[in-house]
């Protein structure tokens, strides 16, 4: 597979037509570098709902975008369709069930889809833009073998990884969106953490940009990156590629499910076969008595 994580820079799209065209370009320029499954960041296309609910706070963009939900994801679908990509359209908050979840579906180019409800909510979702945790992780089977969503915050959390690893995952995809530096250091040592841990590969793909006129996603840090495990076969730190910090664009890799399992066989470690079957908990003990001298 070749895969492209895009780091995508915010802007005022006033429509879902506009984003459509946005979109279209930038599948068409990685069509054409022979990419196979493209990933956008997380909320990514609210960048549409605050256009055109500018001024008005961020729950009512993201209530906008909301709105325009099954919009978008047509204009998605029709990206992926039309360029034979197989498309992560990163995360839309989407109403299910009188709620409000943050959900991320994969696109195939013949129109099936798959979709990943993020697990744990980030203080801010809750809080300020009202969105609800939306389900439990899942292994999506493609014509690579199967893939994971772990949808920003929750590539922090080893057991939801490792849930879609233990299902056959060997590819875990990170649409993200963090407003701080702080924020995307979490999410770009987690992922290369749960690559280390699981033997497997990991994409970030983020939301870049300061864009003053959106309160939901007024500033934006991260950098786009592919990561496996440090380990034989790979490379030391374990980087596939990964894009400069606040970089704007996509970084592409060749990846081969081959690979992981080999790693899992035959690296220096076996992460993945020596992760406890059972939780471990810890004993507590007191202070050792001073030694006699």
């Amino acid at each position: 597979m070749r895969l492209a994580a895009l780091a995508w820079t915010v802007e005022r799209t006033h429509s879902v037509e506009a984003f459509a065209q946005r979109l279209d370009r930038a599948l068409g320029e990685l069509a054409a570098q022979g990419v196979d499954l493209v990933m956008l960041p997380e909320y990514a296309a609210v960048e549409v709902g605050a256009a055109r609910a500018a001024g008005c706070g961020a729950r009512a963009e993201v209530a906008e975008t909301a709105a325009l939900a099954h919009a978008l994801e047509h204009a998605m679908e029709g990206g992926a369709a039309s360029h034979g990509l197989w498309l992560l359209g990163g995360s839309l908050p989407v109403p299910e069930g009188g709620r409000l979840v943050n959900r991320a579906t994969l696109f195939a180019p013949d129109g099936r889809r798959a979709v990943q409800r993020k697990c744990r909510m980030t203080r801010f979702e809750t809080e300020e833009w009202g969105v609800a945790p939306g389900g439990p992780p899942v292994a999506i089977e493609t014509p690579w073998g199967r893939l994971g969503i772990a949808v920003c915050y929750d590539a922090e959390f080893p057991s939801i990884v490792r849930a879609m690893v233990t299902a056959g995952t060997w590819l875990v995809l990170v649409p993200a969106c963090t407003d701080t530096v702080a924020g995307a250091t979490r999410v770009t040592v987690c992922a290369r953490a749960r690559a280390i841990e699981n033997q497997c590969f990991v994409a970030v793909a983020p939301t870049l940009g300061a864009a003053p006129w959106c309160e939901s996603l007024n500033t934006n840090h991260g950098r786009a990156g592919i990561y496996g495990p440090a380990d034989r076969g790979f490379p030391p730190d374990g980087i596939i590629a990964e894009g400069a910090e606040d970089t704007p664009g996509a970084v592409i890799a060749d990846l081969d499910p081959g690979t992981i399992e080999r790693v899992r066989e035959h690296g220096a470690v076996r992460n993945h076969r020596d992760w406890p079957d059972e939780p471990i908990t810890s004993a507590v003990i007191s202070p050792l008595a001073p030694v006699a001298t």
